[in-house]
């Protein structure tokens, strides 16, 4: 059921101005509209002075929806479809055969752009809104003329147009009376602005004294939005408005990312400062929605507020602020008042024939139905004889019932309702007619929709607030079902499609898309998406190639010996390509012998890591979604085998969701990854009317990640602590996630603001050249999976900006052919089908405004500072990042360390680092984008792996003493300590960060990263880039009075090359060999000294995906109580000449001179605050000063207020999609067979005595109402069935099983032998040449595992659905045949009558019958 719209439950009211607020009498403004651009285009242009003129008539040509293609000269009013219902040349209308010629039946060729809003191409313009319409008029006239002289092939009269429109509308008109427009409303308003209603403004003051935020959103100017708000609302409009917003430019005011688009200040009407945030209320211009939505947070107190926006334009008002903002919309749609007044109005006091020619002779009301155009709502189809049947809506009919929650004629309409009025809305699974008020237009009403007009308002207001309750228990819903079946006997074409939400489920595929998609996807591959396609093609044709190297092995043994996910990675690509290319035989074939193999194995688990689900869920994502692609390529028997594998691994997963980390350990990869696997399932098998093990499975999903995406609110940035690989692991299930809940579910997480914010964490990251990303934590060279996916998903459900279409195309293009960086084999493919299925090609490719420029970044969450990202790669192209956060994340350590979300999360059990690695205060440096200091990717946890320090003498048990590294340093364990004891605590702080004239300064304090007793009271590292190839690390070693430490020793890694010793005037240094020149280090401590460093290559342990790493370590002695160390990184083209230090306990000055440039840096390093200043540049005799406003300021995050009820809210979208597919499986059964054989199929989880009542039961009903309709003769049975009225709810009793089996899972989980966390983690290395090591506890899974151990529990534990009750009929029959058997041998025995004992006989004789059936029956069913 679709909700209601209240009022009174929105927080925020957002106003456009004209035509909203603002009404204008509209055949004056019509007018002097028109006489604006038509007098520029003669006087300017040299257009035919026969614009000039307007005939009364010529006014009907105005109608909203119409498309003018610019290139034709043609206007167009089209179908929901797409398709061309009307068009005119010019004003000329055009016949029914020319538009059949021209156009076809076919979908308009702009129309994907068109329908989807997201700009006005410059081949075609639509016509939306009351401003637009004169210009339509306008434009077709200049066709006409420009035909008179000759017909054109292609018109150029737009630019024109264009040009008048900036002359008349410009920022400076009004103020400069410039054009005709703007000084004839100066000079007149009352002629062409009607007053407000008396009723509006009281309504608005209502609002305002509700509490309600009043906003103004006007792309008019400040000067002209004053002069209309005070002649309709009065000088005191002001103190309506909260919030007034001029020269918004919407749409992109809803679509453009805050730097797009900032705020700015105003001052005399003119715009000053832009603003980094919306801090307060006031008056604005330009701007942006996230920001405003920011400043509503603070205004209402709510961390969601609810927002309205009321507005008359679909492309800048409706539209973007529902799609972008996800704003409720409230259209103004001045048409609905057409049913009421069909033409304006004449109301001059002079007659007509005392005017001049034309003078008085108005353009008709807007919302009056053209004669030429027809219905705003619906047209007849082209080329049809005009019936009931041939007339469909138009598009903007359609975008009306798609993007507003309700439509209305004027504010007024709905100004003197009670606030908590319950509105109808619109919505995807309702009538078209549903949110229209007062009430729908008459047109609607009788276009097939309903067949009388009364009868259609009384079914659209009771439709509006039905609700419908599905009955039934899991062992009596089958009652439900033959009652219902028997009841619709007559009923010859029952309901077979369910259009819930976007997917349809009456056939396959229905996952991703649907039946009807797959026309438009194929052809998609051959134009839009070929280059997504060729990528497809290309992967299938290497697997055709190399068929035993790509499909998975039958021997179960070869399957599991490895981390095995590549098979369920690769299958994915395969099945989308079959989809695509049908005719393709070898393709097919190839995918249904890959399924075979894959349902041969008796588990999809990893032979030494049967604790670990990740495989499985690899395998069993890819299986549910090639089954779902290819179900119509599959035979019976494997459409049965295969669906039968699906329900066993989707159960398997489900009793494990329980009972291990991946069901409880929010933000981790493993969580999105298996919840997606367990989803997939369920959907299928709820498609199959597998409705309980579905409804279970997809509840316990939507438990687990609407919990995840909750917390995700909490990370500000859009990052994830894990780091960018396993970043793009994570969002490769997670965006599937929120694609598919949405889809079928409802639950739209697309304005979440984490995902707005996480293009940032994508494209801030990588590093010129666009094939390496920062590779902090556990990583590869770049991205385990995608991003080409996910980027594309952002760019087409969150920013639709073309940025994510951008970053994705660089990425591609510059992938690496061969070498370090290059996707592995189980992974290069993963994601193409999803990247398929979300590219959208109306989002032309456009990087973000600040491409080409370095930018400092500063993910406040994470801990990490970026320079210089997403370059090309070219020389001075160089990039710079910096390390030092919180443990898992300021997010995570906050959320354990202040309590947060109690109902869900106790302390660090509910999260998991080991990803991470000790790296605090570690940095990376590419000059010329050559990684020169680089991360050690995924290695062992140790610190001296990292960039960072280590020091000496060990004050605690230490894995290289007499060395001592970062607490989170596991000596036993290849993953991150961070459970307990000091690690638990562990946290380094970005200090400062900011770059001024080209140079940049970061400083960071990594004191908390280490054990306190090792009486460390700073360790600050402080990074300079003085050039694009020159950078100054200086790190600060401060110790205690009585600190033990006598030296510090650092580490600087490349993993791909070794590093080589050189020394300059005894200062020691290294370098290594790149193809452009040397890249050079150099290093001495403040006094001067150079120590020799060591050299060394480390290789990781057998069971890494890398083989190890090349370092240099530098040892330092210290002294109490400061000691530094200085670090200079020098690029091939910088001559360093010289290089020394100075310095005291407070400052240090480091001088350096080379061929072309000279350097001094004054330091303060004191950390007391007493100075105002953290350095001080000279470069080359240009002061650079970097001061305290560096400083980095982190505010707290309030913990997400109603976080279980918003949980709660979302698992409510779900139930009624089983209910709905539960009313479409009544409408199909029709016998009992097939009824007995679904109640032996689902009813798994039920009480098995209740359950074999309810079937005896259903069929003896059945047979009574068998017998009563074949002696009614096919009459239909009485209506309002008592049993069936009578049952309970289906899924509340599901709900009562669910914490039977929740409890039981409790139960196993505390009985199992327990798991090593060490190697329940184990997880990604999934490279060819990894075989993992048996888990050295030796715990292992008794008996069978995995599928083959489901499959047999299955079939064990599920008797024959009625077994007992044949066993009870059989001792009651045995009991009465000797009961009869004793009466015949005394009683009856000296009867005189023969016909009695002859009846007895007969009557033991049948019994005797009914035994040898009964005991067969006991006999098959082991009763």
């Amino acid at each position: 059921m679709t909700r209601p719209f209240s009022l009174a439950e929105c927080d925020a009211f957002g106003f456009d101005l004209d035509h909203t607020l603002c009404r204008y009498n509209l055949p004056e403004s019509a007018r002097l509209i028109y006489d604006s651009f038509a007098h520029y285009l003669v006087t300017e242009k040299g257009y035919d002075k026969e614009l000039l003129t307007v005939t009364p008539q010529s006014w009907d040509f105005c109608c909203k929806g119409l498309a003018l293609d610019l290139e034709d000269g043609n206007f167009l009013k089209l179908s929901e479809d797409g398709t061309v219902l009307r068009a005119s040349h010019g004003t000329k209308s055009m016949t029914t055969e020319e538009i059949l010629e021209i156009y076809g039946r076919r979908e308009w060729k702009h129309f994907k752009t068109f329908s989807g809003m997201v700009s006005r191409a410059a081949k075609y313009y639509c016509y939306d809104n009351y401003f637009d319409l004169p210009g339509s008029l306008l434009c077709a006239r200049i066709v006409d003329c420009l035909d008179k002289h000759d017909r054109q092939t292609k018109y150029n009269f737009w630019k024109d147009v264009i040009a008048a429109i900036q002359h008349n509308y410009k920022t400076s008109a009004f103020k400069e009376n410039c054009g005709t427009y703007f000084p004839e409303v100066k000079n007149d308003p009352a002629k062409y602005l009607q007053s407000c209603p008396e009723s509006v403004k009281r309504w608005l003051r209502q609002l305002k004294n509700a509490g309600k935020v009043l906003l103004l959103i006007t792309s008019s100017h400040s000067d002209y939005c004053r002069l209309l708000c005070e002649h309709i609302l009065g000088n005191d409009f002001a103190e309506l408005f909260d919030i007034v917003i001029t020269n918004a430019l919407k749409p992109g005011f809803f679509s453009h990312m805050p730097n797009q688009r900032p705020f700015r200040t105003l001052e005399n009407d003119e715009e000053q400062e832009a603003l980094p945030s919306l801090d307060k209320p006031g008056w604005y211009s330009q701007g942006n929605a996230t920001h405003l939505y920011e400043l509503l947070k603070k205004m209402t107190g709510k961390p969601e507020p609810k927002v309205v926006y009321f507005g008359d334009s679909m492309h800048s008002d409706i539209f973007p602020a529902h799609h972008y903002s996800n704003w409720e919309t409230v259209f103004i749609l001045e048409e609905l008042r057409g049913d009421e007044v069909m033409m304006l109005v004449e109301t001059e006091s002079e007659p007509l024939e005392k005017k001049g020619k034309y003078e008085g002779h108005h353009p008709k009301a807007s919302y009056s139905v053209s004669k030429q155009w027809g219905s705003f709502f619906v047209d007849s189809i082209s080329g049809l004889e005009s019936s009931e049947e041939t007339l469909t809506n138009t598009w903007s009919c359609k975008s009306i019932s798609a993007y507003s929650t309700i439509a209305i004629p004027s504010i007024e309409a709905i100004a003197d309702l009670p606030l908590d009025y319950r509105f109808t809305r619109f919505s995807s699974n309702g009538l078209e007619t549903a949110g229209y008020y007062p009430k729908p237009p008459r047109v609607l009403l009788s276009n097939g929709y309903f067949k009388d007009g009364l009868a259609a308002i009384e079914t659209w207001r009771s439709d509006a607030t039905m609700r419908t309750h599905t009955r039934g228990a899991p062992s009596v819903f089958f009652i439900h079902v033959v009652c219902f079946a028997l009841a619709s006997s007559t009923n010859e074409n029952p309901t077979a499609v369910i259009p819930f939400v976007n997917a349809n489920y009456d056939s396959y595929p229905m996952l991703y898309f649907s039946k009807g998609e797959v026309e438009d996807l194929r052809f998609k591959a051959a134009t839009t998406h070929q280059h997504i396609a060729a990528r497809l093609t290309e992967a299938v044709q290497t697997m055709l190639s190399s068929p035993l190297e790509y499909l998975p092995p039958w021997d179960p043994k070869e399957f599991s010996a490895r981390w095995n996910e590549i098979y369920g990675n690769n299958l994915g690509a395969l099945a989308m390509f079959c989809v695509l290319y049908p005719k393709n035989i070898e393709a097919i074939n190839m995918a249904k012998d890959y399924m075979e193999r894959m349902a041969a194995q008796p588990s999809w688990l990893v032979k030494d890591a049967p604790w670990d689900e990740v495989p499985l869920a690899h395998s069993l994502v890819a299986f549910a979604t090639a089954y779902d692609f290819l179900y119509n390529y599959l035979s019976k028997t494997e459409q049965e085998r295969f669906l039968e594998v699906i329900a066993n691994a989707s159960g398997y997963m489900y009793e494990t969701s329980y009972r291990r980390g991946w069901g409880f350990q929010y933000l981790h990869n493993h969580q999105p990854t298996n919840c997606m696997a367990l989803l997939a399932g369920s959907l299928v098998l709820m498609n199959q009317a597998y409705l309980q093990e579905a409804y279970l499975w997809t509840k316990q999903v939507l438990s687990i990640m609407e919990k995840s995406i909750v917390l995700l609110r909490e990370v500000t940035d859009g990052s994830l602590y894990e780091g960018v690989a396993y970043g793009s692991y994570t969002t490769r299930s997670l965006f599937q996630y929120m694609f598919l809940v949405q889809r079928h579910f409802d639950i739209n997480h697309f304005n979440h603001p984490w995902l707005k914010e996480h293009f940032a964490f994508m494209y801030r990251t990588v590093l010129p050249g666009f094939q390496r990303t920062v590779a902090i934590a556990d990583s590869n060279y770049n991205w385990f999976y995608g991003p080409e996916s996910q980027l594309v998903f952002l760019d087409k459900f969150v920013m639709r900006n073309g940025s994510g279409n951008w970053l994705a195309d660089q990425i591609r293009r510059n992938r690496v052919v061969e070498g370090p960086g290059t996707p592995s084999k189980g992974q290069r493919w993963c994601t193409l089908h999803t990247e398929f299925l979300w590219y959208d090609a109306s989002l032309h490719s456009v990087p973000p405004p600040d491409y080409g420029i370095p930018k400092l970044h500063y993910f406040e969450d994470w801990g990490v500072v970026t320079y210089g990202s997403a370059l090309p790669a070219e020389i001075n192209r160089s990039f710079l990042s910096f390390k030092s956060g919180k443990l898992g994340g300021r997010a995570i350590y906050d959320i354990v360390h202040k309590n947060k979300y109690k109902e869900w999360i106790k302390g660090w059990r509910n999260f998991n680092a080991g990803h991470e690695h000790p790296d605090q205060n570690s940095f990376t440096f590419a000059p010329n984008g050559v990684p020169f200091i680089t991360e050690a990717l995924y290695g062992p946890k140790y610190t001296f792996f990292n960039n960072v320090l280590m020091f000496s003498p060990a004050v605690s048990k230490s894995c290289f003493s007499p060395w001592e590294g970062q607490v989170t340093e596991d000596c036993s364990s290849k993953w991150l300590k961070y459970k307990h004891d000091l690690a638990a605590d562990c946290q380094g702080r970005v200090v400062a960060a900011m770059e001024r004239s080209g140079v940049v300064f970061i400083r960071g304090e990594g004191v908390g990263a280490y054990n306190p007793k090792l009486k460390l009271k700073n360790f600050q590292r402080n990074l300079l880039l003085l050039h694009p190839q020159l950078l100054l690390l200086v790190d600060l070693i401060h110790l205690e009075d009585d600190s033990p430490l006598e030296a510090a020793t650092s580490f600087f890694h490349n993993v791909d090359v070794p590093f080589e010793e050189t020394v300059i005037d005894d200062v020691h240094g290294a370098f290594i060999r790149h193809h452009d020149g040397m890249y050079k280090m150099y290093w001495m401590d403040d006094t001067g000294y150079s120590e020799k460093a060591t050299f060394a290559s480390k290789m990781y342990p057998r069971g890494y995906p890398y083989n190890g790493t090349n370092y240099v370590n530098v040892t330092t002695h210290l002294r109490n109580p400061i000691t530094r160390a200085i670090y200079l990184f020098i690029g091939p083209s910088i001559d360093v000449q010289s290089f020394s230090v100075h310095g005291d306990s407070q400052q240090l000055d480091v001088f350096i001179a080379a061929s072309e440039h000279a350097y001094a840096v004054y330091l303060w390093t004191g950390e007391d605050g007493g100075h105002s200043v953290f350095a001080q540049i000279i470069a080359d005799r240009q002061k650079i000063l970097f001061d305290r406003t560096a400083t980095i300021r982190n505010s707290a995050v309030l913990e997400v207020k109603d976080y279980v009820q918003i949980v709660e809210q979302n698992l409510q979208h779900f139930k009624p999609v089983f209910q709905q597919l539960e009313k479409q499986i009544l409408s199909r059964v029709r016998n009992t067979d097939s009824f007995r054989k679904t109640a032996e199929r689902l009813l798994r989880f039920s009480d098995k005595r209740q359950t074999e009542e309810a079937i005896d039961r259903l069929f003896a009903i059945s047979q009574q109402q068998q017998q009563q309709g074949r002696a009614k003769k096919g009459k239909k049975v009485a209506k309002g069935y008592k049993f069936v009225d009578a049952v309970p709810d289906i899924f509340a009793q599901i709900e009562v099983n669910e914490r039977k089996v929740r409890q039981k899972a409790q139960i196993l989980a505390q009985n199992e032998v327990p798991v090593d966390e060490d190697e329940e983690m184990k997880d990604l290395l999934d490279f060819e040449d990894i075989t993992y090591v048996k888990h050295k506890n030796g715990a292992s899974i008794k008996g069978q595992s995995g599928l083959e151990q489901m499959v047999s529990t299955a079939r064990s534990s599920a008797p024959s659905i009625s077994a007992s009750y044949t066993r009870l009929f059989l001792i009651l029959n045995i009991a009465i045949f000797f009961v009869m058997l004793a009466m015949q041998l005394t009683y009856f025995q000296k009867a005189k009558s023969l016909h009695g004992q002859r009846c007895l006989y007969a009557i033991l004789l049948a019994d005797s019958c009914i035994l040898l059936w009964l005991y067969s029956s006991c006999s098959q069913s082991q009763c």
